[in-house]
């Protein structure tokens, strides 16, 4: 058996993820004679079949390719963005990503101080979830990254392996759990994750701990979600958060404690177990340049 050809993978990846020849033909560039012909080839490679035809779909062997696709697709299309970023040159636009609440008033007096040394910079930022943004920054469609969740006291957030990228502690903040202003509990002056199992609590992916990170964290099955909110808007989470939806885990805001917010919801601190609410900053091989000072700005 020869090397896998990286071009053939990437084939196989579309025409599994859509379904159809054709339509991977169509993505990629490509005439259907020509995908058909590396599909046919990659198999005769690994000597077995990989797609079923009619309809089509992955085999038990093209399923299990596809879990190593992935993560190898990636990482070639990091080494060759990492080698691109080493050898050209300084750039004067720079793409930051980050997920919803890792921007805050100290990632605004960064970018001010980068407007001010690079008056000429194109300053683009990305809202993204999570998952998104570490393969982004190690293929170079982000520059770097603020990504945020939860975590033990000083230790590091579980990130996906991606590539060489270089990550940074940023900042830890207590966390709470929110819930409604008028919620029995908005009273008390600290608690446990493990006495809430039971509760009512919101499936927020792009912006608050999933039921599974809050079972791993406190090892007590439970925290069914009431209902799922998919997007990055923190104000409609806040708004079903209020109205008696359900519960979520985020990071302590300043003056919490005292009453009720103006949205409508209180915030108690979590009491146990101990747990912070970390952002880290993400980031490849970064020449001398706009991205390179907030990489030190963010750090500093």
């Amino acid at each position: 058996m020869t090397a896998v050809d990286p071009q053939q993978l990437r084939t196989f990846v579309t025409v599994a993820r859509l379904g159809s020849f054709s339509d991977a033909a169509r993505e990629l560039g490509y005439t259907q004679s020509a995908v058909s012909q590396q599909i046919a080839a990659l198999e005769a490679d690994l000597g077995t079949a990989l797609l079923v035809r009619r309809p089509v779909g992955p085999t038990a062997a093209g399923q299990r390719l596809l879990e190593h696709a992935a993560p190898l697709l990636v990482r070639l299309a990091a080494a060759r963005a990492d080698v691109a970023r080493l050898a050209g040159a300084p750039s004067a636009r720079l793409v930051l990503g980050a997920t919803p609440l890792a921007v805050g008033a100290e990632l605004g007096r960064a970018l001010g101080e980068v407007r001010r040394e690079y008056p000429g910079a194109e300053v683009e930022v990305r809202i993204l979830g999570h998952d998104a943004l570490p393969a982004q920054v190690a293929t170079g469609d982000l520059d770097l990254a603020l990504v945020d969740g939860l975590a033990a006291p000083s230790d590091p957030l579980p990130l996906p392996e991606v590539g060489p990228l270089t990550t940074v502690a940023v900042d830890e903040r207590p966390l709470a759990v929110a819930l409604p202003a008028g919620h029995p509990l908005a009273g008390r002056t600290g608690l446990a994750l493990a006495d809430l199992s039971a509760a009512r609590w919101l499936d927020a992916p792009d912006l608050a701990p999933g039921a599974a990170r809050l079972r791993a964290a406190t090892g007590v099955d439970g925290f069914r979600p009431a209902a799922r909110y998919c997007g990055t808007d923190l104000h409609g989470l806040l708004a079903l958060i209020a109205t008696g939806h359900g519960l979520a885990l985020l990071p302590e805001p300043a003056g919490a404690g005292v009453g009720a917010g103006a949205d409508g919801v209180t915030y108690v601190p979590v009491a146990a177990p101990r747990l912070v609410h970390r952002t880290e900053l993400l980031h490849g091989s970064l020449p001398e340049g706009p991205a390179a000072l907030l990489a030190r700005l963010l750090a500093g």
